[in-house]
């Protein structure tokens, strides 16, 4: 049993006022949908990459879905899950080191996150051979993988549902209701069992992508 408990049709600037961007980003609604580039050029490096906030604090068990079209690569699209400080805090408490959208931050800061890179274009290794990749933080622990059935960018592109289910300690991904991968979390290996927390979309430069129908359910 699941109950919606936030929803976002992500369709112009007003409904997303709240969002907090860390880093610097292009960021339109021309065609009624969240277009995210880069603002800074991409031979900055990190200094170029972002993470786009959704300021909601969300419950331990929950299914998040949103819908997603790429349109230029080289690059790679991420979302953050289950985010939190290393202390349990908000993300967002100002005793927190300021984040840039440097991924280090992100990993070896002083947060924990789950964060499923699910379009990986970037390096020639990314482009040659599509995987969805999902790490977990602190750290950069790569706990699961599997086969990206998204192909590559186009303007052409079509839409695609993507799905994180994290209930408990159980975390699934999926692409148009085609399930990419499982992980079981032992709360051992790879540190505690997260719970709770924001999630975010970060994009690598030199990427376009667009986005729709963020909807967060809270698993019963």
């Amino acid at each position: 049993m699941k109950e919606l408990i936030y929803e976002n049709s992500l369709g112009n600037k007003e409904l997303v006022k709240d969002f907090i961007l860390e880093g610097k980003a292009d960021i339109s609604f021309d065609e009624g949908v969240m277009r995210m580039e880069n603002s800074l050029s991409a031979s900055e490096g990190q200094k170029a990459n972002y993470v786009y906030w959704c300021p909601v604090e969300f419950p331990e068990n929950i299914e998040v879905t949103w819908e997603f079209r790429p349109i230029k690569e080289p690059g790679l699209a991420i979302l953050f899950f289950a985010a939190k400080g290393i202390n349990g805090e908000s993300i967002f408490d100002k005793k927190l080191a300021e984040r840039t959208g440097e991924y280090p931050l992100y990993h070896h800061g002083d947060i924990n996150a789950f964060h499923v890179s699910y379009f990986r274009r970037k390096e020639p290794d990314e482009r040659a051979f599509h995987t969805c990749n999902l790490r977990k933080s602190y750290g950069f622990h790569l706990v699961t993988q599997g086969a990206d059935p998204i192909p590559d960018a186009s303007i052409d592109s079509l839409w695609y549902e993507l799905k994180v289910i994290k209930n408990k300690n159980k975390v699934t991904f999926s692409v148009n209701d085609l399930q990419v991968f499982e992980f079981n979390d032992d709360g051992t290996t790879y540190g505690p069992v997260l719970s709770g927390g924001c999630i975010g979309f970060r994009q690598l430069a030199p990427m376009i992508a667009e986005y729709r129908n963020l909807k967060v359910y809270e698993l019963k």
